[in-house]
């Protein structure tokens, strides 16, 4: 009989690429309406809380989707659920390309939140069982590298693609092409994965999680820790990002090509540095100490960028940093702490509970800036906002704190210490 081995390291590293590929189409579409916010509003009329509502509309369906989507994936594994997912990414961003109506927009976007947030769920959960106990943080770190190429390139979209931005619908229509990447990466992740079962021993499939609500939430403090800094922190984060360019327009007086460069400065340092960062705590653990690292540099970020004439890139540098750290620690932790067979529910249970903070904001951060009376008028208006994010950014620090509290007493899972291909000390 034959024995069957490990998959070679260049193996890995292709599966890594094919499924990440996926994540570049998925990013890009999510983020290509920021470029376009002041057009809707110019255009279409839309309202800031309208814009809002698209993010909101998105997270809903994620948040109605994410717990059966964990369960989908551990029960049916990763290579059907990345193609499935996959494809659903790609007829959501032909919906909200099709039409002008805002009831139409919203429905492509909550097909986007039907799919994509799974389809992150279900690569969050081949990453895990491909590289734990192996370069999971680094591998984590390079896999969010090639997916916010895709935020990068749709905040730059005004400039790689000028000539597309003198109407609202042309940029969607670039947004369609990519968001096929979705469904070429999963393709390829199908092959690779269906031949690896035949080759080689892959990550233990163990006993797959019944579909037991009160069971979800056997979880203990670490876990729940991460989880509320990830809502914090993901909360101050992708809403501010949601109105980026159209605050630094009409904020600060710049144009669309640098607002939307400032906008991409966050995935860019995050494509560069949330790798390193992830092969610091692969070598160093200290994984909730660079998690109240990065908070503490959050906090400050919005007040500095709403009351002192500091260079926008001071903060949004400090933003940066931060949104690759605390992610490139963040969700290889949970890998630590939950057992393989609960992977998937955890991970969807973490991504539907931010999914929820992010619904609330982004339509809180719309309807505040409506109220307030935001516009290039009165950038004033834009203030309310900024304060929300920031006293997010303080609870984020608190959870941190906490997280870390925890892991240094006798309860704790080593994620402190523990490093680079040292066994895992996993909760129930």
């Amino acid at each position: 009989m034959e024995v069957k081995s490990s998959p070679p390291a260049a193996y890995r590293w292709i599966v890594l690429v094919f499924i990440s590929l996926a994540m570049f189409g998925n990013y890009y579409v999510y983020d290509s309406i920021a470029p376009i916010a002041d057009l809707l509003k110019s255009q279409l009329s839309f309202s800031d809380e309208n814009i809002g509502l698209l993010y909101t509309s998105y997270s809903i369906a994620a948040i109605v989707v994410l717990l059966i989507g964990g369960y989908i994936i551990d029960r049916f594994g990763t290579k059907l659920s990345i193609l499935f997912f996959g494809i659903l990414c790609f007829v959501a961003a032909v919906i909200t390309a099709v039409a002008s109506e805002f009831s139409i927009m919203l429905v492509g976007r909550m097909v986007l939140g039907l799919g994509a947030e799974p389809l992150i769920v279900a690569i969050t959960t081949a990453l895990a069982k491909w590289f734990k106990g192996k370069e999971l943080s680094f591998a984590f770190g390079i896999n969010l590298t090639i997916a916010r190429l895709g935020s990068f390139a749709a905040d730059n979209s005004p400039t790689w693609a000028s000539g597309s931005y003198n109407y609202w619908q042309e940029p969607l229509f670039i947004a369609v092409v990519i968001a096929f990447t979705c469904v070429i990466g999963a393709v390829g992740y199908w092959f690779l994965e269906n031949r690896a079962e035949k080759k080689y021993v892959l990550g233990e499939k163990g006993e797959v999680d019944k579909l037991d609500f009160k069971n979800m939430f056997k979880f203990d403090k670490s876990f729940w820790y991460i989880v509320a800094l990830c809502i914090t922190f993901y909360s101050a984060i992708f809403p501010f990002r949601s109105f980026a360019i159209k605050y630094f327009i009409e904020a600060h007086g710049t144009t669309r090509e640098l607002g939307g460069f400032l906008n991409s400065i966050l995935p860019f340092t995050a494509m560069i540095a949330t790798p390193l960062f992830g092969l610091l705590a692969d070598k160093i653990g200290k994984r909730a100490l660079l998690m109240t690292f990065g908070s503490i540099l959050i906090l400050p970020a919005y007040l500095l960028m709403a009351y002192t004439d500091i260079s926008l890139y001071i903060p949004i540098a400090m933003m940066g940093i931060a949104f690759s750290l605390i992610p490139a620690v963040m969700w290889p932790s949970v890998a630590y702490i939950v057992k393989e067979n609960r992977l998937g529910t955890a991970y969807a249970l973490m991504t539907l509970i931010q999914q929820i903070g992010l619904a609330g904001m982004n339509w809180l951060i719309g309807f505040a800036n409506d109220i307030s009376g935001a516009s290039a008028a009165n950038p004033d208006g834009y203030n309310l906002g900024m304060w929300i994010f920031s006293i997010l950014g303080f609870f984020g620090l608190f959870f941190a704190y906490m997280l870390r509290r925890t892991e240094l007493g006798p309860k704790g899972h080593g994620l402190e210490n523990r490093k680079m291909n040292e066994p895992a000390l996993q909760s129930k």
